[in-house]
């Protein structure tokens, strides 16, 4: 059976918005996750057992239950007690409170790798916890992880194809009506998977070069 793109073309329109929707949910999602992952590493390094008991708990529900559930309870669940959000935000909140649990473990990771005199110098300064953790803590430890973030955000873009399930035409979306409209599912679904190894290899090159950079001093590189 020939590899034809000939019906197809026509949807090639529809198929780049649906990219650039994925592209926009992920994005939007990203931002949320690192602001619950540096809440939730804090909480889960802090002193406080009920700040790490509440922190462990978040972490465990959202990493230990499917996505498609959790999606589906924010989009048909939550309004029965609460406000009903459109499907995008929805996606895009579920996308934030599941990518915010793995987020957390990766700053978590490396706020602990941080060498104990770095805090020790820091307390003896006379600066207060807060700014410690603002200005030494916090951007050392997510300069060291800049690589497993870009990998969160590869698994954000791979988790957003389940966003279909609620009505939202990002790319899976789109290309499941292209394929119905057009009978081609081999050649639509071909593209498809180019188009996610496309995303997901533009991400990790982008985090690899990203983290070389931030970390040249430690590599022996121009400061």
């Amino acid at each position: 059976m020939p590899f034809d793109l000939t019906s197809i073309t026509p949807y090639l329109g529809d198929l780049a918005a649906g990219a650039r929707l994925t592209a926009l949910a992920c994005l939007l999602a990203l931002a949320g996750a690192l602001a619950i992952g540096v809440a939730v590493a804090l909480m889960r390094t802090a002193a406080m057992p009920l700040a790490r008991r509440v922190a462990e708990f978040y972490v465990d529900v959202f990493r230990n239950v499917p996505f498609i559930v959790q999606l589906f309870f924010l989009f048909y669940g939550l309004p029965e007690i609460g406000p009903e959000l459109s499907p995008f935000n929805t996606g895009v909140l579920g996308l934030a409170l599941a990518g915010g649990a793995f987020t957390s473990d990766v700053i978590r990771s490396g706020i602990l790798a941080l060498e104990p005199g770095v805090l020790e110098a820091a307390q003896v300064s006379g600066l207060s916890r807060l700014t410690i953790y603002r200005r030494i803590v916090l951007p050392m430890a997510l300069r060291t992880s800049i690589r497993p973030l870009g990998a969160v955000f590869v698994n954000l873009i791979l988790t957003s194809s389940i966003l279909s399930a609620i009505t939202i035409n990002e790319l899976t979306g789109v290309a499941k009506i292209v394929a119905s409209d057009t009978f081609q599912p081999f050649e639509v679904y071909a593209l498809l998977l180019l188009a996610y190894f496309a995303l997901t290899t533009l991400v990790s090159l982008a985090a690899g070069a990203l983290h070389r950079r931030m970390n040249r001093h430690l590599q022996g590189g121009p400061a």
